[in-house]
């Protein structure tokens, strides 16, 4: 629709909110869209004040996925232009070609992205919540490879992350049959971490990364960085990677335990520290 603004950024602090925004599609998304998102993530990265990001789709659904009525468009001979991944890629890190086709699906951030899921993630939009950190969905909401039904293959990294989070049998269930699955048993399986209220997905997980934008950054994003990169290489691998944090002890630690002495934290509580 012409004069529509598919993306909005809102910020509060270090929480940075990415609007999706295009309600009369349910929030599909076609190419410009895509574009807008993957560049408003990219921005995020990079913004120093910023420290946790919050995707939500606005007007009562998540994201239904491609835009299949923009996808008839699209050439027979290379349908998605030029978002061919070269053989030596080495990660999205936004300075070679990181763009997936719903915008951000291959952005390698070094900052975490949770989800507020109102509604359908389904299709493109179901691989857009995987690839965001966390999941935080509504009482009604849901996901599904809906695109099984129209012959429109995951290519957004959803065969890659799923089975990572629910693991290989589950995923084939959800991968081969395209069924719906509701929140509850998303829950579950592993598929979000928090259900929510219906209507409230988005203020909580506001909430939720206001409370993680709390903690030393640098500690919080070298642990996660780890786990990322640690999850599919060997055990001594993994620990020698997980040993390179030590150096965040000096920078972040060190002032920290200086506080935990001087009383901070005591009993448990995270208010103070």
């Amino acid at each position: 629709m012409s004069g529509e603004t598919p993306v909005r950024v809102e910020k509060n602090g270090p929480v940075t909110t990415v609007i999706l925004s295009r309600p009369h599609a349910r929030n599909a998304v076609d190419d410009d869209t895509a574009n807008r998102l993957y560049e408003a993530f990219l921005a995020f990265d990079n913004d120093p004040q910023a420290s946790v990001a919050v995707f939500w789709g606005e007007g009562g659904a998540f994201c239904a996925g491609y835009d299949l009525k923009a996808a008839t468009a699209l050439t027979q001979e290379k349908p998605f232009g030029d978002l061919d991944i070269p053989r030596n890629w080495s990660g999205g890190r936004g300075d070679d070609i990181a763009k997936g086709p719903m915008g951000p699906s291959r952005l390698s951030l070094y900052k975490p992205v949770i989800a507020a899921i109102s509604g359908p993630a389904v299709a493109g939009g179901m691989e857009l919540a995987l690839w965001c950190d966390m999941r935080v969905m509504e009482e009604s909401a849901y996901m599904g490879v809906y695109c099984r039904r129209w012959g429109v293959p995951l290519v957004d990294g959803g065969t890659i992350r799923l089975p990572r989070l629910v693991g290989m049998g589950r995923a084939m269930d959800l991968i081969l049959t395209g069924r719906k699955v509701e929140a509850d048993e998303a829950q579950r399986i592993g598929l979000c971490e928090r259900v929510v209220a219906n209507g409230t997905a988005r203020q909580s997980a506001e909430e939720l990364a206001a409370e993680i934008a709390r903690f030393p950054q640098g500690c919080l994003r070298a642990d996660r960085a780890s786990a990322l990169d640690g999850f599919d290489l060997p055990l001594n691998e993994a620990l020698i990677r997980e040993w390179q944090n030590r150096e965040i002890f000096e920078q972040e630690g060190l002032a920290g335990a200086s506080r935990f002495s001087g009383g901070a934290g005591r009993g448990g509580k995270l208010e103070d520290c």
